[in-house]
C-alpha cells in the first residue's frame, strides 16, 4: 500500500474513510455511470444531504434499512447516507424476489425498505407492498433531501454491527450474516493491498452493489483515490462501450466475467484488443479454471489474478500482479497481514477484523465458529510453501453460480413438493460461463409423466424461487445412489456422472 493508503485504512468508520479521502482529493471522481460523474468531495455533500432527508423521515443510529436496489450512483449515496447517520443496512440482491425478499424483511425487523420503483419490468415497490414492508423508499432517481447542519455528528466507532448481508450457505432460508465498518474495511484493504492499483486507474463495478464486493470494492476506490465505472446492467457487447469511453483499466467480477469477456475478445480475431485500456482482470466468488487463466492472459493481453471471499469475509486471500503465472493459475492468492488461515482437517478455517461477527440466528453463529474463535468455512484446501491458498472442494452443500450461492435443499425442497418428483438431488456442475450450473437430479415419482425442464422451471417460478435459482439442466434416473447406512444421497457420483452431460 502507499503511505495515503496505509493511514487511511486506519479509519474507524465508512463515513470516516470517505471524509478522510474527500478532504485529500475533493475534485477527483469516483463514481461514473453514463454521462454522470461524482467526485469524492460531492460524494461526501451529497451524501449528507441524503442522510439529512433520511433523518428528517425517522431514520436513526441503529435503524434498520434494507434497500434492495441496482448498481447505480443513486445507491452508493444511499449506502453513505446511512453510515453517515449509523444506521443498520441490509442490503439485498436486486433480483431477489418474494420468498428471500420477504425473510429478509422479517429475520432484520427493517423500519424502512429502499426500493427502484418498477425496474426491469418487475416492480419492486408492489413487492413490497405485498411483502407488508415498512417505510417504502422508491430511490432509484429521487433521493430523501435535506439540511446536513441538523444532522448529529457521524458514529465514531466502527466494531458495532451495521450491516446485515444475505447469504444461501448450505440452508434453505438465506442467513444474515453481521458486519461491522471496520471488517469491511478490512476485506477491501485485502483487496487493494493485492492488487496494487494507482490513482491512474479506471476500475469498473459490473456487478450488483448490494453485494458484499460493493463495499470491497468502494473501500479501495476510497483508500487509492481512483474511480470505477457503475454498470447498471452488464451484457456483452453493449457494455463494452462503457469501458472503452471510460478507458477502464481493471475490471472484473467473478469466472463468469472472464469468460464472458474472453468470448467477446474471440469474436473479433486479430483487430487487437477488446477493450484497448484493460491491463488487469481481478476478482472472485467462484471457482477459476486454470487454464481460463492461461486463455485470458494469452488471448486478451491483460493480467489475471483471482481471489477468495465469501459473504462472510468479504476479502481472504487475493492474487498479486507479480505473483508467478503457476500461483495465478492454481491458487487462489495469501491472505494479507491479519488474516489467519487454519487448515483442521482438510477444513478452511479464519480469524481476524475482516471475519463477520456471526449471524441474525444465535445458534448459526454457535456452529460456526471453533472453539478458538475461527470462522469455519466449510471449504477445503490447503496452503502452499508460499502461503498461498489453493481450494480442494466444499463441505457445504452450495452452489456458486456466477459468484452467488445457491442452496441446493431450498430448490430440492420446492421439487419435492412437485407431483411427478419422487426423489431429487440438485447439484452444481462445472460450467466455463457460470463457474456452475444447477442440475436437478430427479427419481420420477411411479405412474407419472416424464418431467421436462420447462414444466419444472415454471413450476419453481411460480413458487417464488428467483430467475438465477433456477436449474439449468435436468437428469431423470431410475434410483438416486445412496450410502447403505443412513442411505444418504451420494451426489459425488451425480456429480462424477453428470459433469460431462
Amino acid at each position: 500500500m502507499t503511505d495515503t493508503a496505509h493511514a487511511l485504512s486506519s479509519s474507524r468508520t465508512l463515513w470516516e474513510l470517505l471524509a478522510r479521502r474527500a478532504d485529500r482529493t475533493p475534485d477527483r471522481p469516483v463514481l461514473l455511470q453514463d454521462d454522470r460523474a461524482l467526485s469524492f468531495g460531492e460524494l461526501r455533500a451529497r451524501a449528507e444531504r441524503v442522510a439529512a432527508g433520511l433523518y428528517d423521515m425517522g431514520v436513526r443510529p441503529g435503524t434498520v434499512v434494507a434497500w434492495q436496489l441496482p448498481t447505480r450512483i443513486e445507491t452508493a449515496l444511499l449506502s453513505f447516507a446511512l453510515a453517515r447517520l449509523g444506521a443498520v443496512q441490509s442490503p439485498v440482491i436486486p433480483f431477489y424476489r418474494d420468498r428471500e425478499v420477504g425473510f429478509a424483511l422479517r429475520e432484520s425487523k427493517a423500519e424502512f425498505f429502499a426500493v427502484p420503483g418498477e425496474w426491469r419490468g418487475f416492480d419492486h415497490t408492489e413487492m413490497a407492498r405485498r411483502l407488508g414492508a415498512k417505510g417504502i423508499i422508491e430511490a432509484y432517481d429521487t433521493l430523501p433531501d435535506g439540511d446536513p447542519t441538523l444532522l448529529p455528528p457521524p458514529p465514531a466507532e466502527g466494531t458495532s454491527v451495521r450491516w446485515i448481508y444475505w447469504t444461501s450457505g448450505t440452508t434453505s432460508d438465506p442467513k444474515g450474516v453481521l458486519h461491522t465498518d471496520r471488517s469491511l474495511i478490512a476485506g477491501g484493504s485485502c483487496l487493494a493491498h493485492a492488487l496494487r492499483p494507482t490513482a491512474d486507474d479506471v476500475g469498473s463495478i459490473a456487478f450488483p452493489y448490494a453485494h458484499i464486493g460493493g463495499p470491497d470494492y468502494m473501500v479501495m476506490l476510497l483508500l487509492y483515490g481512483f474511480p470505477a465505472v457503475m454498470f447498471e446492467q452488464f451484457a456483452l457487447p453493449d457494455a463494452l462501450a462503457g469501458y472503452r469511453r471510460h478507458g477502464v483499466t481493471i475490471a472484473g467480477g467473478s469466472t463468469a466475467f472472464y469468460s464472458m469477456l474472453l468470448t467477446e475478445q474471440r469474436r473479433h480475431p486479430g483487430s487487437g484488443k477488446v477493450i484497448p485500456s484493460l491491463r488487469l482482470l481481478a476478482g472472485g466468488g467462484a471457482p477459476k479454471p486454470p487454464e481460463l487463466y492461461h486463455a485470458v492472459v494469452r488471448e486478451m493481453d491483460v493480467q489475471l489474478t483471482h481471489g477468495y471471499g465469501m459473504t462472510e469475509v468479504p476479502m481472504i486471500t487475493m492474487g498479486a500482479p507479480d505473483d508467478t503465472a503457476e500461483n495465478l493459475a492454481t491458487t487462489e492468492g495469501r491472505p494479507p497481514e491479519g488474516m489467519e488461515i487454519r487448515i483442521v482437517d482438510g477444513e478452511v478455517r479464519l480469524r481476524g477484523e475482516a471475519v463477520c461477527r456471526g449471524y441474525l440466528d444465535p445458534a448459526q453463529s454457535a456452529a460456526a465458529f471453533d472453539e478458538e474463535g475461527f470462522l469455519r468455512t466449510g471449504d477445503l484446501g490447503r496452503l502452499t510453501d508460499s502461503g498461498h491458498l489453493v481450494l480442494t472442494g466444499r463441505l457445504k452443500d452450495v452452489i456458486i453460480r456466477k459468484g452467488e450461492n445457491i442452496s441446493a435443499k431450498e430448490i430440492e425442497d420446492l421439487l419435492h413438493r412437485h407431483p411427478a418428483v419422487a426423489d431429487v438431488a440438485v447439484i452444481g456442475l462445472p460450467d466455463a460461463e457460470r463457474g456452475e450450473r444447477v442440475c436437478a437430479v430427479v427419481e420420477q415419482a411411479a405412474g407419472a409423466r416424464r418431467p421436462t425442464l420447462d414444466e419444472l422451471t415454471s413450476y419453481l417460478r411460480g413458487e417464488g424461487l428467483s430467475t438465477h435459482k433456477l436449474p439449468e439442466q435436468l437428469e431423470v434416473v431410475d434410483a438416486l445412489p445412496r450410502n447403505e447406512t443412513l442411505r444418504k444421497v451420494l451426489k459425488y457420483k451425480l456429480r462424477e456422472r453428470f459433469s460431462g452431460a
